[in-house]
């Protein structure tokens, strides 16, 4: 089953940290992860986007066409996707520095796994207030973080010492990955291909 380890991060992610370390998949396995879990937040912004529409707090909600919901949400699937492969290249990267030898399927592993609860909190696009889905993203921020700091000693074959200073270097990573994704976002946006809304 291809999210057979979703439920043990959850439930005893450091028991399921060393059983995904002892199985350890293929690419095609991690990828698989990957292409299915990014499927929820950009289907879900997309049916919130032109079903349930947006409040941002005061005034009406903000519903989007059809078509440009469509193409925002293809184009969150893409970035998503982008970014955990990225995200596991600069894992790989890093890892000699830290005296770990692990494959780029490894470090891919880590990058697809713990990004999972990131991606889950697309779920909350089904409640489409502003504030609730900012909640529930810093706290899918903060497991993810988590089970990164959990995961790197046991994935990476190194002392918990040096995976903490690995796993807080690829932090540093993401969240520049993060500001890339927003800054492209944002000149995308101010060259014409913003959004589209309906009245």
């Amino acid at each position: 089953m291809i999210l057979n380890h979703l439920w043990g991060l959850y439930a005893h992610p450091k028991e399921e940290w060393h059983t995904i370390d002892a199985r350890h998949e293929s690419f095609r396995y991690s990828m698989i992860h990957i292409l299915l879990v990014a499927l929820i937040p950009s289907i879900c912004a997309y049916y919130s986007a032109v079903h349930l529409g947006w409040s941002i707090g005061v005034g009406e909600r903000i519903f989007l066409t059809a078509e440009s919901a469509r193409l925002m949400a293809v184009a969150m699937y893409i970035a998503l996707i982008a970014g955990v492969f990225a995200l596991g290249l600069l894992a790989h990267w890093m890892a000699h520095t830290f005296g770990a030898e692990p494959t780029y399927t490894q470090t891919l592993e880590l990058a697809s796994y713990t990004s999972t609860p990131l991606f889950m909190v697309g779920l909350a696009a089904l409640y489409p207030e502003l504030w609730f889905v900012m909640m529930v993203g810093l706290a899918g921020l903060a497991y993810s973080v988590y089970l990164l700091y959990v995961g790197v000693p046991i994935l990476m074959h190194i002392p918990e010492e040096r995976g903490f200073i690995y796993a807080s270097s690829v932090v540093t990573c993401g969240l520049v990955l993060l500001v890339v994704v927003l800054a492209s976002t944002a000149i995308l946006w101010s060259s014409g291909y913003g959004p589209a809304f309906t009245h």
